[in-house]
């Protein structure tokens, strides 16, 4: 008989997984007089094939996180960070804000690990994102030698040095609500999603700063007529996407499952009695107007794929808003006000 791990010294054999009676979809409630008051979890690699991991003495209300540093401790190899906990082999992960004695059918309880690979975290995957694109651009705004033909003669148009104000003013506003506003609850993403976003963010800056500052760029077609309204809408929109990002960073869910705020006494929340993300509503109106005051396909191309993917999640978070919210919450549209 193979030996099992444990972090303490008493032995079981033959946990049962949590859902295989059917009961563990509606967990196991501990009451708080309950004598037993431990619960035991067995950690099981059917990858590798090893014996099971023990962990003795673990309370009810301790979360996926607190198993995966009890778990650290036992197996030092096993970081937290890389570590994925499932009920079933090929079942969906437990988040790491997830208590044990709701998942959980008896005082003991199976769960099967995954190694997730090398991980990073949120901060540092956004703030890569983000301020590989400011520098960029600048790069090509004050126009280094090397980047275009010397031949050329510069010449700045108003409009380069607006759309250089938008673009760097939208990236540090990013920095700031990343490091000061945001909250991230699960706390890693894998390497992977970091250098897709870094490819993507920093590769279209690349394009649309090259095409936007070169000396042979040409400003729109109806000139201050165009360019003029088109800064005061990114500006608002801007704006707009600061105030929404506030409001759900302040915004505290209450107890009957809603779980997104509604407007107050600032007019740029006002959007929540239309849309369920007017975050992405106006993240989509200030690229939108970017690429109008810009007028170049670069520029073009990377607000409506930004569109998209907004559009992507918004739909999703509409989908869980309608769950919890009642009917008169019905006729909100997702991000786009009375169509989308």
């Amino acid at each position: 008989m193979s030996q099992t791990h444990r972090d303490s010294g008493r032995t079981f054999q033959g946990i049962p997984q949590a859902m295989a009676n059917g009961r563990g979809s509606q967990g196991l409630h501990f009451s708080r007089g309950n004598k037993l008051g431990y619960m035991e979890v067995e950690i099981l690699d059917s990858q590798m094939g090893r014996s099971p991991y023990v962990i003795d003495k673990v309370h009810p209300s301790a979360t996926v996180l607190d198993l995966k540093i009890r778990f650290h401790k036992t197996c030092p190899a096993r970081h937290p960070s890389r570590t994925g906990l499932r009920l079933t082999p090929n079942g969906a992960f437990l988040r790491d804000n997830c208590e044990l004695r709701t998942i959980a059918s008896s005082s003991l309880l199976s769960v099967h690990f995954t190694d997730l690979g090398r991980q990073v975290g949120w901060i540092t995957v956004f703030l890569s994102q983000y301020v590989g694109p400011l520098f960029i651009y600048l790069l090509f705004y004050f126009r280094l030698a090397g980047v275009y033909d010397n031949s050329i003669r510069p010449h700045y148009h108003q409009v380069v040095h607006l759309a250089c104000f938008c673009h760097s003013l939208h990236y540090i506003k990013h920095l700031l609500e990343t490091l000061f506003v945001h909250t991230f609850s699960d706390g890693y993403t894998p390497l992977g999603n970091l250098l897709k976003g870094c490819a993507f963010h920093w590769g279209f800056t690349t394009w649309l700063g090259y095409y936007v500052n070169h000396p042979l760029y040409t400003p729109p077609y109806y000139k201050n007529k165009q360019v003029i309204p088109s800064l005061v809408w990114f500006l608002l929109c801007e704006f707009g996407n600061l105030c929404i990002n506030i409001s759900l960073a302040r915004h505290k869910p209450t107890g009957n499952g809603v779980s997104f705020p509604g407007p107050t006494y600032n007019p740029f929340t006002w959007l929540y009695k239309l849309v369920h993300c007017p975050q992405y509503t106006y993240m989509m109106g200030a690229w939108l107007s970017l690429s109008v005051m810009t007028q170049t396909v670069p520029v073009g191309v990377f607000a409506a794929l930004i569109s998209v993917q907004m559009l992507l999640w918004a739909r999703r978070k509409h989908t869980k808003y309608l769950r919890q919210v009642n009917s008169r919450s019905f006729w909100r549209t997702a991000v786009i006000p009375f169509l989308i």
